[in-house]
């Protein structure tokens, strides 16, 4: 449906709705090509609507009533002079949005967009607002070869070649997502060379090693004293959350990110089992819990309430990032750590216990498609029990955990 009128407010106003599902044009009188388009539910937009480079396209200039008939003749006007000189005002536009988004822009989009874990998320987060705070709302398009080879250098200097690595790697991300979110028709990306590839080319990335710590056999017992500390002063529950967190990990290896998003609904204490949910192979793995992480998670069903075993703290469903615990039990320990290091100590003892390797692999949830032989072996949680608590028994033995502390521990005040 098509008209001619005179755009006038009283003319804009009187104009007739379609039927839902269908749209309404009305062509502008005073002005060739100038169109408003009507919907259903009374939006009334204005659109220059002509040929460009052989093809019919409408170039949207505003709504009313916010952009008022004046103005929009002027707009088009304008915009109808850049297709007469061979131009694509919709190209341009694109062009002109793409080199004025921000990094912080970029970066929400790739948020919104990208279905990142919320921990992975949280890293992102927490790289952007301390690596490139002051880049913030830099125009993507500034962000040079030369800037970040400056930046890297520094983060480099000042807070570690791993952190800088790190932090360039989530840039680069970033950039990557934006360089193929603004696109012209064809496809092709708007925005320059990713300027990170400059560490590529000049073999500017820091070399480093595969971090392979963990808590060793003569540090576990300090280290499991510290811990057990925590979970001596119930007056501060996040204290004892995160002691029993840190003690989940180490006695049974998953990563951290499976055991923060730990629910009480996957947690089977008659059966004495758990389930963790979308794992690294985007598998649920189901494992079975030895008698110290049995009465451990007895205790916490009775005392904390929610749907998250680990609850977190200021608005979050379940813990993200104990750092000050993490810092508190390496201090008073004298055993430095990083929470990954609890899987790979978990690993390294059931390793020197001599458990099989496919019985490891089930443990860790470590893909085995590429095993002939682990194809015909169906992996029953109850054979993983004994290998299980082989491994607690050991910990708690080497830690020197004695019946009297853990009776300690599960006999605490219920937490208010």
């Amino acid at each position: 449906m098509s008209s001619r009128l005179n755009f006038t407010l009283a003319a804009l106003d009187k104009l007739k709705l379609p039927v839902v599902g269908k749209r309404a044009y009305y062509n502008d009188s005073k002005v060739l090509g100038l169109q408003v388009q009507v919907t259903a539910n009374g939006t009334k937009t204005f659109y220059v609507y002509r040929r460009i480079n052989g093809r019919p396209k409408r170039v949207k200039l505003g709504r009313y009533p916010d952009m008022k008939p004046a103005q929009a003749r002027e707009q088009a006007k304008i915009t109808l002079g850049q297709i007469a000189e061979g131009k694509d005002p919709i190209e341009i536009r694109r062009r002109e949005h793409a080199e004025s988004v921000t990094l912080d822009e970029a970066f929400g989009e790739f948020l919104s967009v990208r279905k990142l874990k919320d921990k992975t998320a949280y890293d992102y987060r927490r790289v952007v607002e301390v690596a490139f705070s002051d880049w913030k709302r830099k125009q993507i398009l500034k962000i040079s070869k030369e800037l970040v080879a400056k930046r890297h250098a520094r983060l480099g200097r000042e807070r570690g070649e791993a952190y800088a690595n790190l932090s360039m790697r989530v840039l680069r991300s970033i950039l990557n997502f934006a360089s193929s979110r603004y696109e012209d028709e064809q496809g092709r990306s708007l925005l320059p060379e990713n300027p990170v590839k400059r560490l590529s080319d000049t073999r500017a990335w820091y070399r480093q090693k595969r971090r392979n710590t963990y808590i060793s056999q003569p540090d576990l017992a300090p280290w499991l004293c510290s811990v057990l500390d925590l979970k001596s002063h119930p007056e501060s529950p996040m204290a004892v959350t995160v002691a029993d967190y840190l003690l989940l990990m180490l006695f049974t290896g998953i990563r951290r990110e499976e055991a923060a998003q730990l629910k009480w609904a996957d947690v089977d204490l008659n059966a004495k089992t758990f389930i963790t949910r979308d794992t690294k192979n985007h598998e649920d793995h189901t494992l079975p819990l030895s008698d110290f992480l049995h009465e451990m998670l007895k205790v916490r069903s009775s005392e904390v309430d929610g749907d998250y075993v680990f609850p977190g703290q200021k608005g979050n469903p379940y813990i993200i990032e104990p750092r000050r615990y993490v810092k508190l039990i390496a201090e008073v320990s004298g055993v430095p750590f990083i929470i990954h290091d609890l899987r790979r100590t978990f690993t390294t003892v059931a390793e020197s216990l001599d458990i099989p390797a496919y019985a490891l692999k089930r443990l860790l949830n470590h893909k085995m498609s590429n095993d002939v032989t682990a194809g015909y072996i169906v992996a029953d949680v109850e054979r993983l029990r004994k290998p299980m608590q082989m491994v607690a028994d050991f910990l708690l033995s080497v830690g020197k955990v004695n019946k009297q502390a853990e009776v300690l521990v599960f006999e605490r005040r219920h937490v208010k």
